[in-house]
């Protein structure tokens, strides 16, 4: 039996085989998320993973609906395996958001499916960290926001020689259009042109001279570069905490979808091996949307896949060697002693140690090779009710001390 293409299988480390995926490294992965978000102040929420199928129509239109894994349900509902989370996050705001004072500063590490072409760095279900800030329309929300996806990537020893983020503005982007005579029914039209410029070069060319719009004016605003005011305020910011290096203005930055509303930005590895790393911005209008007009709450927020991020970390070498969690091996090596093994076992995990033992009788040297093999700190045996015998596996130092007292010769 196969699983579906697109989706993984996680096991445990040492990796049966380099191409399947590891377990360890997306909960390291996990782990690294959690604690610099929570450095900032963000609190972790979560949705469920199916939702109205309309929440994402609303959010995105119809023809999303040929990304998504929808269907009816028993009960004759239209939905869909959620394919991102600011929609729901949306939803969830909306719906309680006098009970939080504001700003709201959220993350959520959800698993997210699309019905998608496969292609590097992408696949049809992954797991990506969602930060987002809810209710500031000051540009210091977007710094706040720029920092923590900076700080979050050098918690894996990403340094600026790795990554740089890409800052940008749809507010720039629009005036540009405007100065330039566009209608404003095709605007978003001209947005996805520039966003597909760098990967569709001739056809967004074409699509740009059908607006009205010369590809060497549109480079020159590129060049130029000249940040707004918005812009400018954020790199100040940034500046002051000493992350300069790690942010440039760069106008090719527009971000596709059509919620954002203002400040964009995506975090791309130096060497451009990769696809964007992460990528986010202001959608001021989106909780207005889903809320039928209820309660309109500005917002920015960003997402970072586990599947990019990993390939960099390997490619860089950053990630680190996955042993055994275990920290003890008790033997038993005299079956008469089992039940007061168990106790031990029992008392040393209470204490806080990872503790593995033999489930049945087994000699004494295939333990010690299984002690050897979970590369524990030490073996703990069982000389009687009072008293155990400890080894440490590193120096082959040995002592005897009392029963109760055998967590503390552990350190």
């Amino acid at each position: 039996m196969e699983r579906l293409p697109g989706f993984r299988d996680f096991y445990p480390e040492p990796l049966p085989h380099p191409d399947v995926w590891s377990a360890d490294a997306r909960q390291y992965i996990f782990d690294q998320w959690r604690t610099v978000a929570r450095r900032y102040g963000f609190r972790e929420y979560d949705g469920p993973p199916v939702e109205p199928l309309e929440l994402f129509t609303t959010k995105s239109g119809e023809e999303i609906v040929g990304q998504l894994y929808n269907f009816k349900d028993k009960g004759d509902r239209e939905i869909s395996l959620r394919p991102e989370m600011t929609p729901t996050l949306a939803r969830m705001v909306a719906a309680h958001e006098r009970n939080y004072k504001k700003p709201v500063k959220w993350f959520a590490i959800p698993q997210l499916f699309r019905y998608e072409r496969q292609q590097k760095g992408r696949l049809r279900e992954h797991f990506q960290f969602n930060a987002d800030l809810i209710g500031e329309t000051d540009p210091a929300a977007d710094a706040e926001l720029i920092a923590l996806l900076i700080d979050t990537l050098r918690a894996f020893g990403l340094t600026s020689a790795d990554f740089v983020i890409r800052l940008s503005s749809r507010n720039a982007w629009q005036d540009f259009y405007k100065q330039g005579g566009g209608h404003a029914d095709h605007e978003y039209d001209f947005f996805q042109a520039i966003d597909k410029l760098e990967r569709t070069r001739e056809e967004s060319e074409k699509k740009l001279a059908e607006l009205g719009f010369s590809i060497d004016k549109v480079n020159q605003f590129i060049e130029d570069g000249h940040p707004t005011a918005e812009l400018a305020g954020i790199l100040q910011n940034l500046a002051a905490r000493g992350l300069q290096e790690f942010i440039k203005v760069d106008y090719k930055v527009i971000r596709g979808l059509a919620y954002y509303t203002g400040v964009v930005f995506e975090a791309f590895d130096r060497k451009g091996e990769f696809r964007a790393i992460a990528g986010g911005g202001r959608y001021n209008n989106l909780v207005k949307l889903i809320s039928g007009g209820k309660v309109d709450l500005p917002a920015l927020g960003f997402g970072m896949g586990d599947v990019v991020l990993l390939e960099l970390l390997k490619a860089r070498g950053l990630l680190p060697k996955f042993d055994s969690p275990m920290d003890v091996f008790v033997t038993i090596e005299d079956e008469s002693l089992r039940t007061i093994s168990l106790k031990l076992v029992q008392d040393l995990r209470a204490a806080g140690y990872a503790v593995d033992y033999p489930l049945v009788p087994t000699k004494g040297d295939k333990q010690f090779k299984r002690a050897q093999e979970l590369k524990v700190a030490h073996t703990v045996r069982a000389e009687s009710d009072a008293y155990v015998r400890i080894r440490n596996l590193k120096t082959r130092d040995e002592v005897v001390a009392g029963f109760a007292d055998a967590a503390n010769h552990l350190g």
